[in-house]
């Protein structure tokens, strides 16, 4: 029973995950503008507002053009973002099972794809989205901790996310150029999801994160895509170290 039971729980979390995934494109699109500038509100061609943050990234009003052409995507497309949110999700609740810190995890992997994808099409990490993150992962998990049958530590994850959030600030204060400061703000919340299992698991997904970051740096200088002194947007690495480490961690816990 304990098979089906998990087969039957990452199985819902993978429809979730689509099914959050699937709304992400207008956000992406909105929210990946160059530093300084204000979010997008209108369509591509300057015309047409946009409306809301959820959907996908078509304008309505441009659909209705005389060769009656549909409009195209602005923004990354679904299912991309759908498939990732899902993988996600379903390995999260394949190495959580059924402890009630899962629904925190499945209620924030939408947003770390998100973040990913707005960091690798413009190297920024919106404070909309950052910001909020810690501070819902501690409360989330501050109401986890409550129920019965969690493997975790709110204390722990709460130093954690300070720690970490330290930790980033000083690399941003010792190299800015290499350490963007969104890269700090979502250093807090990182902290708070991997001490929720332990400081073992904050090291380990430190670790990864650096790791990931260096072995892609390292091979876009083997093709000559870039060199040493090329930038390359460190949040989807900060991101992909706190899913491996809290993969370990639930699935150890």
């Amino acid at each position: 029973m304990g098979g089906v039971t998990t087969g039957v729980l990452v199985l819902v979390a993978a429809v979730w995950g689509v099914s959050a995934g699937a709304l992400l494109p207008r956000a992406a699109y909105r929210f990946a503008v160059p530093s300084g500038r204000p979010w997008r509100d209108r369509c591509p061609d300057g015309r047409h507002p946009v409306r809301g943050w959820l959907g996908a990234a078509r304008c309505g009003e441009c659909a209705g053009r005389a060769d009656g052409a549909p409009s195209p995507s602005y923004a990354p497309s679904a299912l991309p973002l759908a498939v990732a949110t899902a993988l996600v999700c379903a390995a999260l609740a394949a190495a959580t099972g059924t402890r009630p810190e899962l629904a925190v995890w499945l209620l924030l992997a939408p947003v770390g794809v998100l973040l990913a994808a707005v960091d690798l099409r413009v190297r920024r990490l919106p404070d909309p989205l950052t910001l909020p993150l810690a501070a819902t992962a501690l409360a989330l998990l501050g109401l986890a901790a409550l129920l019965p049958e969690h493997a975790g530590h709110w204390r722990t994850a709460l130093y954690g996310a300070l720690a970490l959030g330290a930790g980033y600030y000083l690399l941003y204060l010792i190299n800015p150029g290499g350490m963007g400061f969104g890269d700090v703000k979502l250093a807090v919340g990182a902290g708070a999801v991997l001490g929720w299992y332990g400081w073992p698991t904050v090291l380990l997904g430190s670790f990864a994160g650096f790791l990931l970051g260096a072995l892609y740096g390292g091979v876009l200088v083997l093709a000559r895509r870039a060199d040493r002194k090329t930038a390359v947007p460190f949040g989807p690495f900060l991101l992909a170290g706190v899913l491996t480490g809290l993969l370990i961690g639930a699935y150890a816990a």
